[in-house]
């Protein structure tokens, strides 16, 4: 049985199989995680989708909850970085309690480099219920070239 391995597609090399590990994985990765989490307070996340087109790209963020006047954009060359405030409600009444409370508050950003240097004096910024939308067009002359190899 010591000849059985199993492939790991993140890792480079193959993992030997062991029965008694993979239920200690299954006990840490499903029976642990939400204990742990029970009480911890979870950063607030920035999801999004980044697509090209017509010399440009176009970023969706999803960033619900927040004041378009706490969003900060900033482009560098070909580096895009988002950065917001969710703010906590702080608005109870009297003889009223929270039971559960799942929403996030805090700083949340999101950076990612693109292949392109950005025209930073074309770029345009939308917000709309809760959504984030960046069009931003690629630096003229900044196309990428392929190089042959010899």
């Amino acid at each position: 049985m010591n000849n059985i391995t199993r492939f790991n597609p993140f890792s480079s090399e193959l993992a030997r199989f062991d029965p008694l590990l993979d239920v200690d994985d299954i006990f840490s990765r499903f029976m642990m995680r939400p204990l742990l989490r029970e009480g911890m307070e979870m950063e607030p996340q920035i999801k999004m989708d980044v697509k090209e087109a017509d010399g440009k790209y176009l970023v969706k963020a999803e960033i619900p909850g927040v004041n378009k006047d706490d969003i900060h954009v900033t482009v560098e060359g070909n580096r895009v970085s988002i950065s917001a405030e969710v703010k906590q409600e702080k608005e109870t009444k009297e003889g009223e309690r929270v039971i559960r409370c799942e929403r996030s508050y805090g700083m949340a950003s999101r950076s990612f480099t693109l292949a392109d240097e950005i025209d930073q004096g074309n770029v345009q910024a939308k917000y709309n219920n809760g959504v984030l939308e960046l069009t931003l067009p690629k630096k003229p002359g900044s196309a990428r070239k392929e190089i042959s190899i010899s």
